[in-house]
């Protein structure tokens, strides 16, 4: 298996800044969803209320914003286990760009009903996690 190149700074930084950032990817479909309770005129009465009269992309926005703290959970995980276990690879690296990279367009794809491209993004960061944890699972002596 060819090498990947190697990254700029390590792999036990970048898991972390990988971390914090998809932790502030979560929210980037929520600006849509903020934009399109507006337009639905917002009941801070009942938010949740509301979420029937959404135009169709701000229904979408909403499930993407709910998918993010879904998979969130599982990279912090799958990064968290790299990290303690002393993973130095570039794989372990480029795995955790990938994901950020995935939860990036995820809510794109989403939001503008790109269904194919929506299923890629979820599909990377899925194997970025699976990378992640086998890397992790291997290294365990």
């Amino acid at each position: 298996m060819p090498s990947l190149p190697l990254l700029p700074v390590s792999t036990s930084t970048l898991l972390l800044y990988a971390i914090a950032t998809a932790a502030a990817l979560i929210y980037l479909p929520f600006l849509v969803v903020a934009y399109g309770r507006l337009q639905a005129g917002y009941d801070m009465a009942s938010p949740r209320a509301l979420f029937d009269k959404l135009p169709d992309y701000a229904k979408r926005a909403t499930w993407a914003h709910e998918n993010a703290f879904e998979s969130f959970v599982l990279f912090t995980a799958a990064a968290l286990m790299a990290y303690v276990t002393g993973q130095q690879s570039s794989l372990a690296g480029w795995a955790a760009i990938a994901y950020v990279i995935a939860r990036l367009f995820y809510p794109a794809f989403y939001i503008l009903n790109v269904p194919i491209g929506r299923s890629l993004m979820f599909l990377t960061g899925t194997l970025s996690i699976t990378t992640l944890i086998g890397l992790s699972l291997l290294t365990v002596k």
